[in-house]
């Protein structure tokens, strides 16, 4: 890789200056530029060419800021190189009053006769050894020690008529230390100056095709180029990292041009990365420290110079900027950090800014630290930055003296860690209710504490600090309150969500219309949780259908308060009971994204396990799964408290309708503690649980666990919520276990409930009716019940009802009509990922007689999407078996005109006669509703 790109006229320089020497011309070049343009390998460099001459001796020695205090360190490396004696160093050192002799500890202080005797000394080997030209490099001058700086000039002043080449480098950062040389420099017509810039765009594209080639260089030669500047030594560190895929090194690279600078240099760097974006010289002197404006802002302008900040004084990269940093100890930095905190309220700036500064030196000063860290804490939680509203209250609680101040100062933390895990917000709980019992927290905040201790379990806890709520508010005589009202909403909604721990003490009925009137003070989704779950413990989501939809419109507005996504899963279930399953589906869905979006963990895992619940209902099991397994994979089972039975119940549902009933058992063996079964969640469980059981015939346990649902339901007064129909599947076990009076009672039971008019539930418990009942009634039931699971767009209980429709033609001798449903039922089986089903669908085929392959011939979407609307829908029922009238009674036109659409759907389709007709019809007929 060529090194030293637009170089060469200065090497062509120093060669005619070196030939010059040969004639007793003695001159000295002084090799400037900024940090990084390559002044160390162009000293290397000519000096390797140098040396290849045999006319010509080669010196070289390297200056280190470590070792600048060491007396004439330069000069003994020098001549160590030329193997010249260092006696008068010695003798010089070794005198006893040396250091009052000396005197170059002040620069401003002349020196002493024996410091120059000993210069001068030195010098004669030096001008006797150029019998032939003498090429002398010193890189780094600006690192060099008084007394060689003496020596050096020494020489300037005495070069004139020798054979030597002094050839010297030196950045362009802060000269005012070796002004006296510069001075010196300067003077003699005999010295000469060669400036070193970045290198140019053409020749930094060059390089880069070098390194990495061309096809390289095309697709990341830019970047490289863009954040390097320039620089030759940040280009190179680029390409070896890019060529190695190393770790990045861009950078160490920049600390290392940094450090090779002056300390003052440095600290300016790293005020600079401590302010960001935007920083004026003033402010990074102020930061800094150390500077005037004026030098920060010479040293500031070295740098762009240099390729090292961009054109705005900015480090190039968050990679540079963090390095930065990062080489600070945490006491410098946390200084900084303090300056920078102080410089931004000073001017005025927001308190989010200034936080950041207060949170990455982990100090708030008082008394002004605390109020910005609060402030900004609030803007973040708004903005739902809960991450940095977190750091902000765990040093504002730290920072807090006053007992009550902390409370309030603890809540809010524990609020923000919610939204990131309620396991990590679980560790206040028990000093947020010692302060909820020492009145240092109001109503609103001591009810989202409830909450938190329901959500993990501390039921008893949590209705110890609700009976403390009420007696306070009732021996202060305020029982038509905000107050008052509150605690009958939590009430309300624990009534229904927690029914185990509401001891008896049952809830007003919430009327149909519900009340929308906010509290003042009090979280407004409270009330909206509280008017939903009465709705749903009294069965009438239906009437709640208007509520939910409000409260989920609203949900982006009051996202990140404590009781927002508890009031939108409610909304939620509403739409799912009131039998508008993909309303629900929809919504979850759009409040999923928004918390994925706004990077809000709890919030995200209980949408997600809202988005499995509807997904299941709906038949699609791959997305039930998926968004399950996303539930539990933002938060962990331990964070999910006694939630957890959400996910877990949609699971194990949708492994055991796939068939995967090792995945099922396996999602069964999650630790749930029995505080889950005092909840909603627990319900569930067991419901799943059951139809686990079910699946591998383990009928008994089956049943104990539909029965254990119906003792809990009964037991806490909800059976009218109608939240599982278990008397359903109770029946099915009870089927199964031979018992059929038993199953007999418990579906009529089951219908004769209030929400018996719901498709969902009334679907399936018509099958289980027909399974039950004479089978002369078996067809009319099962008939009613496709239409029924149908509408309500639950797959499964089709799937099902189709299946045993098809039974029962069989068994009446129609079995053209049994095997077009068993089409239908295989198909939807198959679309739906329900292999069980499948598998049984298969089985029954073998009784009904050939006509056809069972899963139908295969029909690309393209000629079904040849067919009207009308002709669908005919050819979807011709598809399930009605005859030509019956299809006219159902859509309300003749028969002649049914007649007429079939022959276009055959021509169209390119079949002969009905059993030819494709189930997918009735798929793609659902997919256009």
């Amino acid at each position: 890789m060529t090194s030293l790109l637009e170089r060469d006229p200065h090497i062509c320089r120093l060669d005619s200056l070196l030939d010059e020497c040969a004639d007793r011309a003695g001159r000295a070049v002084l090799v400037e530029g900024p940090l990084g343009t390559g002044k160390t390998e162009l000293l290397r460099t000519f000096a390797g060419r140098a040396a290849g001459r045999l006319d010509v001796q080669v010196v070289s020695a390297g200056c280190s800021a470590q070792e600048r205090a060491l007396p004439f360190g330069v000069v003994g490396q020098l001549f160590r190189t030329a193997n010249w004696s260092t006696r008068p160093v010695e003798q010089w050192l070794l005198r006893a009053d040396v250091t009052a002799r000396t005197g170059p500890a002040d620069a401003d202080l002349s020196p002493s006769p024996e410091l120059l005797h000993t210069c001068r000394e030195l010098a004669r080997p030096v001008f006797e050894a150029a019998e032939k030209p003498l090429l002398m490099t010193v890189d780094d001058i600006g690192d060099a020690d008084e007394e060689s700086l003496y020596f050096l000039r020494y020489l300037v002043r005495h070069l004139a008529q020798s054979r030597l080449l002094l050839l010297l480098a030196d950045g362009t950062t802060n000269r005012h230390g070796r002004r006296d040389l510069y001075a010196e420099l300067f003077r003699h017509p005999h010295v000469h100056r060669l400036h070193l810039r970045p290198l140019s765009r053409a020749s930094t594209l060059r390089l880069l095709a070098e390194g990495l080639g061309e096809e390289g260089a095309r697709q990341v030669g830019d970047g490289l180029a863009d954040a390097a500047g320039g620089n030759p030594l940040l280009l190179h560190t680029l390409v070896e990292e890019h060529r190695t895929s190393a770790a990045p090194q861009y950078g160490t690279a920049l600390l290392s041009c940094l450090h090779r600078a002056d300390p003052g240099v440095l600290r300016i760097v790293q005020a600079l990365a401590v302010l960001g974006e935007d920083a004026t010289a003033a402010d990074v002197a102020r930061v800094a420290g150390d500077e005037g404006p004026e030098t920060v802002a010479e040293i500031l302008n070295a740098l762009t110079a240099a390729g090292l900040t961009d054109a705005g004084g900015r480090l190039r990269t968050d990679d540079a900027r963090g390095t930065v940093l990062a080489d600070l100890t945490p006491h410098d930095q946390a200084g900084l950090q303090l300056q920078a905190a102080r410089l931004r309220l000073d001017a005025g700036v927001e308190a989010d800014a200034v936080a950041q500064h207060l949170v990455a030196a982990d100090h708030a000063p008082a008394p002004w630290g605390v109020p910005v860290l609060t402030t900004a804490a609030e803007q973040a939680l708004l903005d739902h930055r809960h991450r940095f509203a977190a750091d902000c209250l765990r040093l504002a609680h730290r920072s807090t003296a006053d007992e009550q101040a902390k409370a309030v100062v603890r809540h809010r933390l524990a609020h923000a860690e919610w939204q990131l895990s309620p396991s990590m917000a679980a560790r206040h709980l028990a000093a947020l209710t010692a302060a909820v019992r020492a009145g240092h927290l109001g109503l609103d905040e001591a009810l989202s504490v409830v909450r938190q201790l329901l959500w993990h379990g501390r039921g008893e806890e949590a209705v110890a600090v609700l009976d403390l709520l009420r007696s306070r508010a009732e021996s202060a005589n305020r029982n038509e309150s905000a107050e008052a009202s509150a605690l009958r909403d939590v009430e309300t909604w624990l009534a229904y969500t927690h029914p185990a721990l509401a001891r008896g003490r049952r809830p007003p009925r919430v009327p149909a219309e519900m009340r929308h009137v906010a509290l003042p003070g009090i979280d407004p989704s409270l009330g909206a949780a509280a008017a939903l779950a009465g709705a749903l413990a009294v069965g009438r989501a239906a009437d709640a259908v208007g509520r939910a939809l409000q409260t989920l419109r609203e949900a982006q507005l009051h996202a990140g308060t404590a009781w927002a996504e508890e009031a939108a899963i409610l909304s939620l279930r509403v739409l799912v009971l009131a039998g508008r399953t993909d309303d629900a589906a929809a919504w979850s869905d759009r409040l999923l994204d928004l918390a994925e979006r706004r990077e809000a963990p709890t919030a995200s895992a209980m949408y997600a396990a809202a988005r499995g619940e509807t997904a299941l209902l709906l038949g699609e099991l791959a997305t039930a799964q998926e968004s399950g397994s996303a539930a539990l994979a933002h938060l962990g089972p331990a964070a999910w408290g006694i939630s957890v039975g959400l996910p877990l119940s949609t699971l194990v549902l949708a492994a055991t309708r796939a068939g995967e009933h090792r995945t099922a058992a396996k999602h069964l063996t999650h630790a749930v503690g029995e505080a889950m079964f005092q909840s909603l969640y627990g319900l569930h469980y067991l419901y799943a649980r059951g139809h686990h059981h079910l699946a591998i015939q383990h009928n008994h346990a089956a049943l104990a666990d539909f029965l254990s649902c119906g003792e809990l339901v009964r037991g806490w007064g909800l059976d009218a919520a109608g939240s599982v129909p278990w008397r359903t599947y109770a029946a099915e076990a009870w089927l199964r276990l031979d018992n059929r009076d038993q199953a007999w009672r418990l579906v009529h039971e089951q219908l004769s409930r209030p929400d018996a008019d719901r498709a969902q539930v009334r679907g399936p418990a018509l099958r289980l009716l027909a399974a039950a009942g004479p089978p002369g009634r078996r067809i009319p039931l099962l008939t009613e019940a496709v239409d029924l699971t149908e509408s309500s767009g639950d797959r499964h209980e089709q799937i099902r009802v189709l299946t045993d429709l098809s039974r029962a033609f069989q068994a009446a001798g129609n079995k053209r009509r049994a095997r077009l449903l068993l089409r239908q039922a295989l198909h939807v089986a198959n679309m739906c990922g329900m292999e069980p089903l499948a598998r049984e669908l298969l089985s029954v085929s073998g009784d009904l007689d050939s006509g056809g392959p069972v899963d139908g011939d295969a029909r690309d979407d393209s000629s079904i999407g040849a067919l009207t609307e009308s002709e669908r829908r005919v050819a979807s029922l011709a598809v399930l078996g009605y005859t030509n009238r019956e299809i006219a009674l159902r859509l309300y036109i003749t028969a002649s005109t049914v007649e007429q659409h079939l022959t276009r759907v055959y021509r169209k389709l390119g079949v002969r006669r009905r059993k030819d007709l494709p189930p997918d019809l009735w798929a793609n007929l659902r997919k256009a509703g």
